[in-house]
């Protein structure tokens, strides 16, 4: 593959010829953008929403049917894992999969991940009890882990630079409305049929899904490698037993047992130890899974860990926000989770107009206003009037949306166009794994936060599993009213400092014109 690095400016322009050279070829195995290539593509597109669909709708449609399950299946003390196994199984294979989509190509990983997340939801349906359904979730989450990852690299396949926002911001469009549908859809399924429909209507998503990229998706011969690609399987294993091990930890600090116990200092240093043996093998492979020019070049490592901070700060409204709608505003479960979900409106717009901007004044300038700007709407959270009135904190939600949509797609767009082809699949996969990495350790940093503040307040004896149950029983009062009032302010000002950090690694670590590259092609 022959890299040409051209006059391009910040925003991925070329001052002399507008736009990337990269040939439809390259982009979706066709000859030309004729009639027939523009409904193929159309087709790939379609799949790739539907597949994302299924990862998508998969975090959000089992939390209202809990009670169900739980009512059928019982294990209430472990349901908890219904999500963590998911979320677990998720991150940590988002590496593997990168650097396989890499070696072998985006549509074999893309199908085998499918086919592993149906197989998964079929499994899941058919659980007998909470044991083996948390089991099958984790199959769901290592079929889920290819589906994400690849989506995300296959939309810089298809479409050239200028097109790029085009495609992410109707990907962004799938996770908004699954978030208000997924819910809502779930509890249906729940109440009016049976709680083993949630993974069963995952199968004619997926089927359908399968059939466009399997007909459709037709990647381009690539030159012929002289030997057999090496497959870091040692690298691949360790990943993941090093990121399950930190991950386990900090979904269950806390939680299952406390944070200085024994389980969790010993899970702890097994992590500690292991990321020593990830460093190790991962030097010494031919083809790592984590490779070394990840965290070399300056654009990558800095938007990992802008991303990371991205995750950490998501936590506040997602996790906390709601249980503040009810107990300090007085609303209801649907009412809080519309409070919640106004932000899903203006993300996607603002990611769709964030091209406007960046081609402006480059994509480390864009994430850095839309920070900024978040921040200073996560500090204001505090600041809102006690009780207050719903509209208030949805206000800041929609402008939240606003921000971190002009945050987050200037950098993932930037970081694809800085890479060719053979490690584009290595670089999404890394900028994903350090968000889903950075939600984990914010839920248990934030959460530890708010137990604190709640345990302060309520004069120790309350954390948020307490309120939780008092809402649901009718029984929240004034006093625990501003406790979780008190709780969540402290998060929000949390939140309001991972957002500065942010802002402050791309000001110091990332270049204020990324390299990006003007030929991705081959």
């Amino acid at each position: 593959m022959r890299r040409c690095r051209g006059p391009i400016d910040a925003g991925g322009r070329n001052p002399v010829g507008q736009g990337e050279t990269d040939t439809p070829a390259v982009r979706a195995g066709a000859p030309a953008d004729g009639p027939a290539e523009a409904r193929r593509r159309r087709a790939v597109v379609a799949a790739l929403m539907l597949a994302m669909a299924l990862a998508a709708l998969d975090s959000t449609i089992v939390s209202t049917a809990v009670p169900q399950i739980v009512g059928d299946l019982g294990g209430f003390s472990v349901f908890s894992w219904l999500f963590s196994g998911y979320l677990l199984a998720v991150t940590v294979t988002l590496p593997v999969y990168g650097k396989l989509s890499d070696t072998f190509g985006r549509k074999p990983v893309l199908v085998a991940g499918a086919v592993l997340f149906l197989a998964g939801s079929l499994l899941c349906a058919a659980a007998w009890n909470m044991a083996a359904l948390i089991a099958f979730r984790v199959v769901q989450g290592l079929g889920g882990g290819a589906l994400q990852g690849t989506v995300q690299t296959l939309a810089a396949d298809l479409y050239p630079l200028k097109e790029r926002p085009k495609i992410q911001a109707r990907l962004s469009t799938v996770w908004a409305t699954s978030a208000v549908a997924g819910p809502a859809l779930g509890g249906l399924l729940a109440a009016y049929a049976d709680w083993r429909w949630i993974f069963l209507i995952n199968l004619p998503i997926g089927a359908l899904a399968l059939w466009l990229i399997v007909r459709h998706l037709h990647e381009p011969e690539r030159v012929a490698r002289r030997e057999r690609p090496r497959i870091d399987w040692a690298g691949a294993l360790a990943v993941f037993a090093c990121g399950g091990v930190l991950l386990t930890a900090l979904v269950q600090g806390g939680v299952a047992w406390a944070w200085l116990s024994a389980p969790s200092l010993a899970l702890f240093g097994t992590g500690l130890a292991l990321v020593a043996v990830v460093v190790l093998v991962e030097r010494r492979a031919t083809e790592p899974i984590i490779p070394g020019w990840v965290w070399r070049r300056r654009t990558i490592a800095a938007v990992n860990l802008a991303l990371g901070a991205l995750g950490l700060l998501m936590v506040a409204p997602t996790v906390f926000l709601p249980t503040y709608a009810q107990a300090v505003l007085g609303l209801a479960p649907v009412a809080a989770g519309f409070v919640l979900s106004v932000w899903t409106l203006s993300w996607p717009v603002s990611a769709a107009l964030s091209q406007h901007v960046y081609r402006r004044i480059g994509f480390r300038d864009t994430a850095m206003l839309g920070i900024g700007v978040a921040a200073l709407l996560l500090l204001a959270f505090p600041f809102l009037p006690y009780p207050g009135e719903p509209w208030q904190p949805a206000l800041l939600m929609l402008l939240l949306g606003g921000a971190l949509g002009l945050f987050q797609l200037p950098l993932i767009i930037g970081v694809q166009s800085t890479v060719g082809w053979e490690e584009r699949g290595t670089a999404t996969a890394s900028v994903l794994f350090c968000r889903q990495s950075g939600q984990t350790v914010g839920a248990a940093l934030f959460g530890a936060v708010a137990n604190g503040v709640l345990a302060a307040r309520l004069g120790g004896a309350g954390d948020l599993d307490s309120v939780t149950r008092a809402l649901d029983s009718g029984r929240a009062d004034g006093h625990l009213s501003r406790a979780v009032a008190a709780a969540v302010h402290a998060v929000y000002l949390g939140a309001a400092g991972a957002a500065a950090l942010a802002f402050v690694v791309l000001l110091v670590l990332a270049p204020r014109r990324f390299p990006v590259l003007e030929n991705q092609g081959s």
